[in-house]
């Protein structure tokens, strides 16, 4: 299904991770590859502008972190990202240029292009976010199904098999997800779109949909 590819998710101009991507079809065939990813990229970057501060922790100078954040390697935080009081790393991590990672915020295996906000008590895990997409307070990915499966992508048309068993969410460049709500393993969100708060989210949601409940998807109005 193409609206599932990265092509048509995500703007690789608007991060730092752009070559991680180029070699697949699908966001999630990326999540195993991050780690070494951030490794070799990160003894790549230039000293005048990023400073390693632990064991494969890159920090752009320009970036502000406070210091009750916990960052565990690897990572790397780009320019005039922030990373705010008690946020928690836990590695594997790329937080895109004017990224937001907020209070009691948790990432773990993720993506975060440019711009991408998580300001409020958000887990995001074994995740990929698009530019400037935001998640409301108190949102989570949940990536791990309660049966502890392998995640499947279900988009009401095809099953795709990820081979996965961690997999949280792949939200496009501009999704706004509201607060409180639960993206379960798989769930896949298309460009533009909107996720009413206290939703739990599974499967696809298309392009400039607005997601009330399950079942309940509409299309934008365009202007």
């Amino acid at each position: 299904m193409e609206e599932l590819k990265i092509k048509n998710l995500f703007n690789l101009q608007e991060t730092i991770a752009a070559a991680l991507f180029e070699e697949e079809a699908y966001p999630w065939e990326v999540l195993g590859k991050i780690h070494d990813f951030i490794i070799t990229l990160g003894e790549q970057l230039p000293k005048d502008l990023y400073e390693e501060r632990g064991e494969h922790i890159w920090i752009a100078k320009s970036a502000k972190v406070a210091p009750t954040a916990c960052l565990n390697g690897p990572l790397i935080v780009d320019e005039d990202a922030e990373i705010r009081h008690c946020a928690f790393v836990r590695g594997s991590a790329i937080v895109g240029k004017g990224a937001v990672v907020g209070n009691s915020t948790e990432l773990k295996n993720v993506v975060l292009f440019n711009k991408v906000q998580v300001p409020h008590y958000n887990y995001v895990g074994d995740s990929i976010l698009g530019y400037k997409s935001h998640m409301g307070a108190g949102s989570i990915t949940s990536n791990v199904k309660s049966d502890k499966t392998l995640v499947v992508v279900k988009t009401g048309e095809e099953d795709f098999v990820t081979g996965l068993k961690k997999m949280g969410a792949m939200l496009g460049d501009h999704v706004e997800v509201g607060c409180n709500s639960v993206l379960n393993p798989g769930t896949v969100i298309g460009r533009n779109s909107n996720i009413y708060p206290i939703s739990c989210v599974r499967g696809f949601v298309p392009a400039g949909s607005i997601y009330k409940n399950q079942g309940e998807v509409i299309q934008k109005q365009l202007d």
